[in-house]
């Protein structure tokens, strides 16, 4: 009889063990010996040593020891160091399970003998208390009478996220905003001053308009959006980061296509501040508050229930079937619990919004053993770095009272970059995670590929299907949930769970149902408001959803009546047509935006800021600059050049032509009625707009 593949696979593994160890300890060693060592054949060694050399985890080195018969030595690589400590603890996990069977075979009771090893001693105190931020009650209640008084800043959504996970320990050992010489080391290393492991800058980016009205070792009080304070800082840093080098080095590339690049250098503040935290009280959520728990009260529950092993699934989507069989097989590798910690704070923009991805987690979560299986939610701002993201999120799971986390394929990968190719390697997480395995503290489940197969009715992952090429193997990708989902397609019940899709169903209708908006741009006078007017028109005429139209001149008339023309107050003008827009899109209306919008920046927030709740198309009015000046109506062409009109767009400053709008419309000899009917068109050919 044919070994099982589990069992091959397993064999294989202790091999590679038994090679890497007897290679760290004897590295100069004939094959012979070595072969002889691991017991095997000098057949199976080399087939070993193949492997080991084309996956980087062992190379060739020149013969320096005293056996002459030996033609090379193999030393293995810091790569290879990592995986001999990962298959070391699956080796022991492997020895004490089979221990543990036989105990209970023959006594009746586990063994509870557990490996004395460093990494199991750091696991072991994953139930006590961590260090918090915050006062007692008491001087809580004296320091916000106290701190009424202080200078203070408004946080910004990432960083009120930011700033709970300090004060509540998950960013343990932080005590702060990022020094300066502590951010330094982060950005090139990976590494805070004191040498300890930390992936991610976590500062506080302000104006420089503030940060020129702070002395060093003065308090400031941080206040959340609606002014409440939630804590002080003591300001010991102050500096203007390279930008550019933070990109490249945390994110791998200076590519606006990035969205936390996109927000370093269109959002962030061009002045970091750092310094020690001191927290007064914790951001209030009024939503699913019975789900947030702080990393101490994770722990206070996992002592309860009596968890000493833990695995976390990191998670911003919905649960599928596959997701469940995922992590099924993650618990009972790891033979631990599982915690579903899925993160609540800022992902990546157009992800499903997290009211209704949470009440995805709820209608599942009794598919899974309650004995078994807790969920809690991470007021996280994830900056989707990738590599450095995994290591990140795996402190922060370990800070939870976890000892294990399922680490995916891809893991806060954001797409692709401006080339079209993906940012980051498929298992660059993964490898980076296992290198500092041992200092992060917890250990990596590896993500698998889990596809259905038809025959056998279950799910499988995909590298262990010895009978492929027999078997009928289905999958459905994100983009193909999403398209089924907007066109009202069957998702089939092998995929997700009825309660899942009727949940995203009532968040997301089928596109013909939804809001969206309509955002033209282009020069003054290129005919946009002409177009948007018509449009309006056409869409008022066909029924079923409201229509309201933004134009540049009557917003400027309603809403920004105050604001100049500097790129400031421009840039000030779009955001609030945007958030308008946003709110007509997420109700069900259709949105008609037609200001100038000259930068590609602001359209950008713009563009994020709706597709949370619906469609945002681009439409580039792309009437030449000589054309527009030749129609000038309002005659402020003449104006500009003449110098009486300041920064005026495409004279004395830029227009940002759109690089990929949804549709360019040449208004040059074409009727406006024939513009108008070109956006409709464009409507249908993406469901927004259907017959009856």
């Amino acid at each position: 009889m044919a070994p099982s593949p589990a069992k091959t696979a397993s064999e294989q593994e202790d091999q590679m063990f038994r090679l890497l160890r007897q290679l760290d300890s004897a590295p100069d060693a004939s094959q012979r010996v070595t072969a002889a060592a691991i017991g095997v054949s000098l057949g199976r060694l080399n087939a070993l040593l193949k492997q080991a050399t084309e996956t980087g985890l062992v190379k060739i080195t020149d013969r320096n020891g005293p056996d002459k018969r030996a033609r090379f030595a193999y030393a293995i690589t810091a790569r290879g160091a990592a995986e001999k400590n990962r298959l070391t603890d699956k080796v022991l996990a492997r020895k004490f399970a089979e221990y543990d069977a036989l105990h209970a075979e023959l006594t009746g009771a586990s063994s509870t003998l557990v490996p004395i090893k460093h990494r199991t001693e750091l696991m072991q105190n994953n139930l006590a208390p961590i260090p918090e931020l915050y006062v007692s009650y008491d001087s809580a209640q004296k320091l916000k009478v106290e701190a009424a008084d202080l200078t203070s800043w408004d946080l910004s959504p990432r960083q009120i996220c930011d700033l709970e996970l300090l004060m509540n320990g998950g960013f343990n050992p932080l005590k702060g905003f990022l020094s300066e010489e502590d951010y330094n080391g982060v950005v090139e290393n990976m590494r805070l001053a004191d040498g300890t492991l930390w992936p991610m800058p976590v500062t506080l980016d302000v104006s420089e308009d503030f940060a020129d009205s702070i002395e060093i070792g003065q308090d400031i009080a941080l206040r959340d959006q609606e002014g409440v304070i939630l804590g002080t800082m003591t300001v010991t840093d102050r500096w203007t980061p390279n930008k550019a080098r933070e990109a490249e080095k945390v994110f791998g590339a200076d590519d606006l296509a990035h969205p936390a690049v996109n927000y370093l250098h269109h959002s962030a503040g061009n002045v970091y501040l750092g310094g020690p935290v001191t927290g007064i009280q914790q951001p209030v959520h009024y939503d699913f508050r019975g789900r947030r728990d702080t990393p101490n009260e994770l722990r206070a529950l996992f002592r309860k229930l009596g968890w000493r092993r833990v695995v976390a699934f990191q998670t911003r989507n919905p649960l599928h079937r596959a997701h469940q069989e995922l992590t099924f097989r993650a618990a009972k590798e790891a033979q631990a619990n599982l915690l579903i910690h899925p993160v609540v704070g800022m992902t990546k923009p157009g992800d499903v919004d997290h009211f209704t991805r949470v009440r995805c987690y709820e209608a599942v979560l009794d598919k899974y053993p309650s004995s078994t299986t807790t969920m809690s939610l991470l007021n996280l701002a994830m900056r989707m770095a990738g590599p450095r993201e995994a290591v990140w999120h795996g402190i922060i799971r370990r800070n939870h009272g976890c000892t294990h986390m399922i680490v995916g394929r891809d893991h806060a990968g954001p797409g692709k970059n401006s080339a079209g190719e993906d940012f980051y390697g498929p298992y660059d997480a993964q490898d980076l995670f296992r290198e500092h395995q041992e200092e992060i503290g917890i250990e990596m489940v590896d993500f698998k590929h889990m596809v259905y197969v038809q025959e056998r009715a279950q799910y499988e992952p995909a590298d262990e299907i010895a009978d492929k090429d027999d078997v009928t193997i289905l999958n459905i990708s994100g983009t193909e949930l999403r398209r089924r989902l907007a066109e009202g397609l069957e998702i089939p019940e092998w995929f997700s769970f009825p309660e899942v899709v009727r949940e995203l169903r009532r968040t997301r209708p089928p596109r013909s149902k939804q809001g969206f908006t309509v955002f033209f741009t282009g020069f003054s006078g290129s005919g946009k408001s002409t177009i948007a007017n018509a449009l309006m028109v056409k869409l008022m005429e066909m029924g079923g959803r409201p229509v309201t139209l933004l134009d540049g001149d009557i917003v400027r008339k309603n809403l920004s009546s105050e604001l100049g023309f500097s790129k400031e107050h421009r840039d000030l003008n779009i955001k609030r047509i945007g958030y308008v827009a946003s709110e007509i899109t997420k109700n069900g209306g259709i949105a008609i935006c037609a200001p100038i919008a000259p930068y590609a920046a602001t359209r950008r927030h713009v563009r994020e800021e709706i597709e949370q709740f619906g469609a945002f198309i681009e439409v580039h009015v792309a009437t030449s600059i000589e054309e527009c000046e030749r129609r000038d109506r309002k005659g402020l062409y003449k104006l500009a050049r003449e110098g009486k009109i300041k920064e005026f767009t495409g004279i004395s400053d830029p227009y940002d032509v759109p690089e990929n709008p949804e549709l360019r419309v040449e208004t040059e000899n074409v009727e406006v009625d024939n513009c108008a009917h070109q956006v409709i068109l464009k409507l249908e050919s993406m469901g927004l707009i259907a017959g009856n």
